[in-house]
């Protein structure tokens, strides 16, 4: 049994899918960071201020001055500013990502274009070929 699992661990799709988790994981506090502290701030200032995550709807017909408020009070309330706030935080890691994404296909697009260089070895053996052929 500890053969198989030893084979099993050892196998390239396990070990690769094993770091990109962990590199998926460090890459997340980066564009994290990158939202939360660059670009939040922008929309913020674009927006004049407005806070989402404190917009909400209580469902017992009560006025509350502010969610934590409702929430001390123990209403049950609809919080669709968290949720705008959730889909304009999904819409920002989504675009940073395919522009990272985008980025990346075009550094790979230019490695293709190159042309590949033959090994002297390679060409001094076609040159044979090509010799014995006639």
């Amino acid at each position: 049994m500890f053969n198989e699992f030893k084979n099993f661990i050892a196998k390239g799709n396990v070990m690769d899918m094993a770091v990109g988790i962990i590199i998926g994981a460090a890459f997340t506090a980066i564009v994290n960071s990158m939202v939360g502290d660059m670009i939040m701030p922008v929309i913020g200032l674009l927006t004049a201020g407005i806070d989402f995550s404190n917009l909400f709807l209580p469902l017992d017909g009560n006025e509350y001055a502010s969610l934590k408020a409702a929430e001390d009070a123990g209403a049950a309330v609809l919080k669709y500013g968290v949720f705008i706030n959730a889909v304009l935080n999904f819409l920002i890691v989504a675009f940073v990502i395919f522009m990272l994404v985008k980025q990346i296909n075009r550094l790979k697009a230019k490695e293709a274009e190159a042309p590949a260089v033959t090994p002297a070895d390679v060409k001094l053996l076609t040159e044979i070929r090509d010799l014995l052929k006639k």
